[in-house]
């Protein structure tokens, strides 16, 4: 076993400080204690802990240089080590031009003690790429698709300006949005604040998707984007909104296990004042990797033994950021059968396991709406406290299947023909029949059986440079 590092332990650091550290790859910036040691610079989550969170070892060929263009902060530096090609760059800034200068000094000293040539502002730049954190993560991002996304093609500015416009009309034509001093569209703001506008998105595009519950009495926004676009933002939302920092640990700790090429946010709202939100990863995952996301427990147990013994694919794996336990985390997989028996077989299994019920009325809408099925998927959410939702997604629910689904639920169709010609969309991508847990609804969530239909928005794509 590796000895640990301590902060105390060194007590003859050439230099130590606060620094706000930059990822690679995963874009957040998290406050750190940075102690220079010799040729390695150690970071800490406090001045006070018992190991390192991680090591920048500087060799001859290193570089430091200012990278005053950053709009984090004008006191920015880089570390800069020998093969860039690696993505071995590390950006950092400290609270003060004083102590810029001053790690950016002993930096250098270090690097010159090692037979290096150091370097300064006018070092050429490099692209950050890969994580640092923990070191033995590949540091290569993947240039993969998510899973299940369509070919994008490039959309005009009047298209841009429409899918936000859209979403805006949407949220207007839900009558218990229109409450004066409502603090759930104070919380819908802040998160649309989040969402990188045109001019940032350089690379891919951004994808909006709407869920509602059959009765409107629920309402979920979902947005997705390229990584490097969206991280920061992202984190910086969670951060607004109170989210506990040991939650933003996991989000990072998570995102440098998987390193996924598309990540998301998404808020929760309901009639009654709920409300959550999140991040989500819309990419396929390894099994293993997504269980890292979700809280110890038998009900993580129990899906780790479903998911095996039916070999079928994580697709999806997020995970709430609510300022109280239970933490929550979704994880969706594709039940990836011939046949549809085959499939409700894996589904029927699940819903066994995990004892939740499903209700009696779906299989017959499924055998009278669907014949020539697309793969269908499951939504499991688990907490520490055990299941908290379980969601049947069926794909291309027709017309007459969403004529026959609403008034299972008592829903007005008529308000939901509203809120799709809002969107813009001809109708939903989905439906999902889901059961919330009993207990887990905390009063302003309806428990037991609901149907939600799922809406894909729209895209954004950015003016390409050159």
């Amino acid at each position: 076993m590796a000895k640990k590092i301590s902060v105390s332990s060194l007590q003859n650091a050439e230099y130590e400080g606060w620094i706000t550290k930059q990822g690679g790859s995963w874009k957040s910036w998290k406050r750190r204690w940075l102690v220079l040691s010799g040729n390695s610079l150690f970071y800490f989550k406090t001045r006070k802990d018992q190991d390192i969170t991680g090591v920048i070892t500087l060799n001859p060929q290193s570089s430091i240089r200012r990278d005053d263009k950053n709009k984090k902060s004008k006191y920015c530096f880089a570390v800069v080590n020998a093969d860039e090609a690696k993505g071995r760059v590390f950006v950092m800034y400290p609270d003060s031009e004083k102590e810029m200068n001053e790690w950016m000094k002993n930096l250098n000293n270090a690097i010159k003690s090692k037979g290096g040539g150091g370097g300064g502002a006018g070092a050429g730049a490099a692209k950050p790429a890969g994580f640092s954190e923990p070191a033995q993560v590949s540091t290569q991002a993947t240039n993969i698709p998510a899973a299940g996304q369509p070919d994008r093609q490039e959309t005009s500015s009047d298209q841009l300006e429409g899918v936000r416009a859209r979403l805006d009309a949407a949220k207007n034509a839900v009558p218990w949005l229109h409450v004066e001093e409502s603090k759930i569209l104070e919380f819908w703001q802040i998160w649309g604040e989040s969402i990188p506008p045109q001019d940032e998105i350089t690379e891919g595009s951004i994808i909006f998707d709407v869920a509602v519950s059959a009765d409107m009495e629920k309402l979920s926004w979902r947005c997705s984007g390229p990584q490097g676009i969206f991280i920061q933002k992202m984190v910086d939302f969670f951060w607004n909104v109170g989210a506990p920092e040991t939650e933003i640990d996991r989000l990072n700790d998570v995102g440098a296990l998987i390193n996924p090429v598309q990540i998301g946010s998404w808020i929760d709202m309901s009639a009654k004042g709920g409300m959550d939100g999140g991040w989500f990863f819309p990419v396929d995952v390894p099994l293993k990797f997504a269980l890292e996301a979700c809280d110890a427990g038998d009900s993580a147990d129990k899906v780790a033994n479903w998911a095996e013994h039916n070999q079928v694919q994580c697709t999806s794996v997020g995970r709430d950021m609510g300022a109280a336990p239970p933490r929550q985390t979704e994880l969706k997989f594709l039940i990836g059968s011939s046949n549809i028996e085959e499939q409700l077989e894996k589904v029927y299994s699940a819903y066994e396991e995990f004892g939740i019920p499903l209700s009696d009325d779906v299989l017959p809408l499924i055998n009278q709406h669907w014949q020539d099925i697309n793969p269908l998927t499951l939504s499991i959410i688990t907490s520490s406290e055990g299941f908290v939702r379980l969601g049947l997604i069926v794909p291309h629910p027709t017309p007459a299947a969403v004529e026959a689904l609403c008034p299972l639920v008592g829903a007005n169709t008529r308000l939901l023909s509203e809120f799709q010609q809002c969107l813009g969309v001809d109708g939903p991508e989905y439906v999902e029949f889901q059961h919330l847990v009993p207990g887990f609804g905390y009063g302003v969530y309806k428990e037991g059986f609901d149907i939600v239909f799922h809406y894909k928005v729209g895209e954004e794509t950015g003016k390409q440079a050159g």
